[in-house]
């Protein structure tokens, strides 16, 4: 549970002190003034790095030489703190949990569980492939120690493999070569730990299809709405056979062409692609779905819900889709909550009761 936050030059703020009440509170203020922001600088302590993939330096606040984030946490009547700190000039970020400086960010992954709806969600459905790997690998990566290991070995090949690719497109190799076995010999670990990674999200998403379906026509799709996981074959000699058979065009383009990386979350709206065939409006219910089995997976993980951190979450929804949501989150179980809306008469009724403050510049009154 969050009993406090304070912000140090972050995005807005120069300095900012909240005690927040342990069934949550909500922000009101109109868009601009640090609603979005302070939900970010939340989910900055579980993912230690900007939900909305701003860079380090671009969240310090205008003119400051670094940004601090901290929190209270209260586990079982015991206070513990989660803390991270970036500076702009040595390009260094600490983060502290319970105490200890941790060597590794990745060991600090989920310090403060949470999951965050915003009606940019929509991009997860209206956006490219690299959403919806992104949305799985967080999904994966929180919950899974084992997903994100491999995640991390996957990636430090693919970085290696990539640069001794444009290596030798840079000098005109050709297939056969010496360049080859500098580009080969990232394969078996590429392969390895791709394999690792392809077989968690086809599980996640085999477990998941059914309710995926049926969360978007609870929450009013009248179509049927389906997801699958698309590319790359599953096990990892098919994975080294790809690499064998793409090498070539691989040399002349300078870039790793098969793999996880290249995958997709496919969602359909009856045979058609939803992102290019749904409306605004059903683009919106299929992520508000992701989010909400986002959300179950991360409870079910934790065995406790996460905070749950809402921005506007029912912009653009009629009052009878955002009732259903509503009505999925109380049957999923929400804890604390954190509600931003820019004003009084778009908080749910759900939420009526929960502490109100007002954002204006930065500031909480």
């Amino acid at each position: 549970m969050l009993r406090r936050l304070s912000l140090r030059d972050f995005r807005n703020f120069d300095k900012l002190d909240v005690d927040v009440p342990a069934a949550g509170l909500v922000i009101v203020g109109e868009n601009g003034h640090g609603k979005t922001n302070l939900l970010e600088a939340i989910s900055y302590l579980g993912l230690f790095r900007s939900v909305r993939g701003s860079r380090d330096v671009d969240v310090i606040r205008f003119g400051a030489p670094a940004f601090h984030v901290r929190a209270e946490l209260l586990n079982a009547q015991i206070v513990e703190s989660v803390s991270v700190g970036y500076e702009r000039s040595t390009k260094r970020k600490k983060a502290i949990v319970y105490g200890a400086e941790q060597s590794k960010l990745s060991r600090a992954l989920g310090a403060l569980p949470s999951v965050c709806f915003s009606p940019v969600d929509v991009a997860l459905v209206a956006g490219g492939p690299a959403e919806r790997r992104h949305f799985l690998d967080v999904t994966l990566a929180l919950t899974d120690a084992s997903y994100l290991q491999a995640l991390q070995h996957y990636r430090a090949a693919l970085r290696q493999r990539n640069a001794a690719l444009r290596t030798a497109q840079r000098s005109g190799a050709r297939p056969g070569g010496a360049h080859d076995a500098l580009v080969s010999i990232w394969e078996p670990t590429l392969a390895q730990h791709g394999a690792t990674l392809v077989a968690a999200r086809r599980a996640w998403c085999d477990r998941q299809s059914e309710r995926f379906s049926a969360l978007c026509a609870s929450i009013g799709e009248r179509l049927h709405v389906t997801m699958r996981y698309v590319g790359t074959e599953l096990s990892s000699d098919r994975i080294n056979a790809a690499f064998e058979q793409q090498r070539a065009n691989e040399l002349r383009r300078g870039i790793t062409l098969v793999g996880p990386h290249r995958d997709d979350l496919q969602l359909l709206l009856g045979a058609r692609d939803l992102r290019t065939f749904g409306s605004n409006g059903q683009q919106r219910t299929a992520a508000i779905a992701l989010r909400m089995l986002e959300l179950a997976t991360r409870r079910e993980a934790l065995d406790e819900p996460p905070l749950l951190l809402l921005d506007d979450p029912f912009a653009e929804l009629d009052a009878r889709r955002s009732a259903r949501v509503l009505a999925l989150l109380a049957e999923v179980g929400v804890g604390q909550v954190i509600l931003a809306v820019p004003r009084d008469e778009d908080i749910p009724a759900a939420f009526t009761r929960l502490e109100r403050r007002a954002m204006v510049n930065g500031a909480l009154l």
